[in-house]
């Protein structure tokens, strides 16, 4: 998601003026800002950003593969279970594959899926269905040192099979993000051990449609975003801050900026007195796509000393 300022107010304290909208409009939403400035708010990371896959035809050593076999057994002999399934075996299925994710091998991982399976990943577009298209899959999704959790789950159970689907959730122990999916596993009993047939794994739509929601935090950054625009001393940076459509209402001039031009015209100017701003009182709104920061901040002006007090809002 990209954040950029849609509608800034400023106004003395001995001024009494200020901007702050009772609801979003609609123009708020969808906002641009040039690349080399926009803030990135939680994304999924893309398949190419998972990171390289080890190298193909690497040997692996004789102590390695007695290792794969042994975890790989032991899994097995877990998932031997009854040919009626209870939901809570059916769940600790769940648990076994994310205990294969845990080792960190993707063979162990494969090793989970049926000798036929379906597997139709998040940040794949390709289906795998056979071992090696499988483990390829996880030689790169480990890498995250992903672990997963179920948040919401749904279970039947049938003749020989049982299915279990969701929203389930994954901390990847590599960066510390979160990401919700949605989840269907199918199980089958094959050789005398429960494996998952098909499984499909769905990034959650509202995510993609809207965006992951901004922090408080994150909002406040914005302003941080801003303010390194203006130590640059350099007014297109600045303005580069603002979104397409900007309204820019400045503290030291009664005409409102709605455009580029208009907004790097002010800030020639406003420039040349070096400001730095710190926020000493925010209170942040947050809303579809939009956000809100409107509070007070000060300006120590490098050029003169002199220390000015305003009152703000920045619409994002």
């Amino acid at each position: 998601m990209k954040f950029s300022a849609a509608i800034v107010g400023f106004s003395f304290l001995c001024v009494a003026s200020g901007f702050a909208p009772n609801s979003h409009p609609k123009q708020y939403t969808a906002l641009h800002a040039p690349e080399n400035t926009i803030t990135h708010i939680g994304t999924i990371a893309s398949s190419t950003e998972l990171g390289a896959r080890p190298k193909k035809g690497a040997k692996k050593s004789g102590n390695s593969v007695n290792l794969v076999t042994k975890a790989r057994n032991e899994m097995n002999e877990k998932a031997k279970l009854g040919d009626s399934i209870s939901e809570k075996e059916v769940r600790a299925l769940f648990e076994l594959w994310n205990s294969a994710l845990a080792t960190g091998d993707s063979r162990i991982v494969a090793a989970r899926y049926a000798k036929k399976p379906v597997l139709l990943p998040t940040v794949s577009d390709q289906p795998r269905t056979d071992y090696e298209s499988v483990k390829d899959y996880f030689d790169s999704f480990i890498l995250k040192k992903p672990q997963g959790k179920i948040v919401d789950g749904i279970i039947h159970i049938g003749n020989g099979w049982a299915s279990d689907m969701g929203i389930y959730e994954f901390t990847m122990g590599a960066t510390g993000d979160k990401v919700k999916a949605r989840y269907t596993y199918n199980y089958i009993k094959e050789d005398g051990v429960w494996k998952i047939q098909h499984h499909h794994s769905s990034v959650m739509p509202e995510e993609i449609a809207m965006g992951k929601a901004i922090t408080e935090d994150e909002v406040r950054g914005l302003f941080s975003l801003w303010n390194n625009a203006l130590a640059t001393l350099d007014p297109k940076k600045v303005a580069s801050r603002y979104a397409k459509k900007g309204v820019l209402l400045p503290t030291v001039s009664d005409v409102p900026r709605t455009d580029f031009p208009s907004i790097e015209d002010y800030f020639i100017n406003f420039l040349k007195l070096k400001p730095q701003g710190e926020i000493l009182e925010s209170h942040v709104t947050i809303g579809t796509n939009w956000s809100q920061d409107a509070g007070i901040y000060e300006f120590t002006m490098g050029a003169t000393g002199k220390k000015v007090k305003g009152r703000y809002s920045f619409v994002y």
